[in-house]
């Protein structure tokens, strides 16, 4: 069994990739479909000021704070290499760098930048919307299962 320090970096690994996917499931199941339900200009200035509120320090304290976390985490497991949870341990890392850090980087932040160069009643900016919508939300999806997995993964391997 895990134990001392390192227990402590799993479960803060397990609070922290959980409160990333909370977040995202929130955006996936509920958020996104109502702005999305919004006339088109207030959909894009709802999502820019979400946006805006998102960088600051409380979210970026849990979202970065997760990814430093799970990379400590991948770096320790490869330095001590336990008799257990090695692999879910792993696991669990790469798939909140990959799929939730990785994929923000790659994916929904191009989006947000793209929608935040846009004036919120313009027809380029009502015309982007449906199509910011569905893109931006599909890999919201990715981002949550990722940061679920990661958890559930972090979870398994205290056991």
């Amino acid at each position: 069994m895990i134990e001392g320090p390192y227990f402590v970096l799993t479960v803060l690994g397990v609070l922290g990739t959980g409160l990333v996917a909370g977040v995202f499931c929130a955006f996936s199941t509920f958020v996104m479909r109502g702005l999305a339900a919004l006339p088109p200009a207030q959909g894009v200035a709802a999502m820019q000021a979400i946006n805006v509120t998102a960088l600051m320090p409380a979210f970026m304290l849990v979202f970065v704070g997760s990814a430093v976390l799970c990379a400590v985490l991948a770096v320790v497991t490869f330095v001590l290499w336990p008799d257990e949870g090695t692999v879910e341990l792993l696991l669990g890392s790469a798939l909140y760098l990959f799929g939730s850090f990785g994929v923000t980087m790659a994916a929904n932040v191009p989006r947000n930048n793209k929608l935040v160069q846009m004036e919120a009643g313009t027809p380029e900016a009502v015309s982007y919307w449906p199509t910011y919508v569905s893109e931006w939300t599909m890999w919201n999806h990715v981002r949550m299962v990722a940061s679920a997995a990661a958890a559930l993964s972090y979870v398994l391997a205290l056991t």
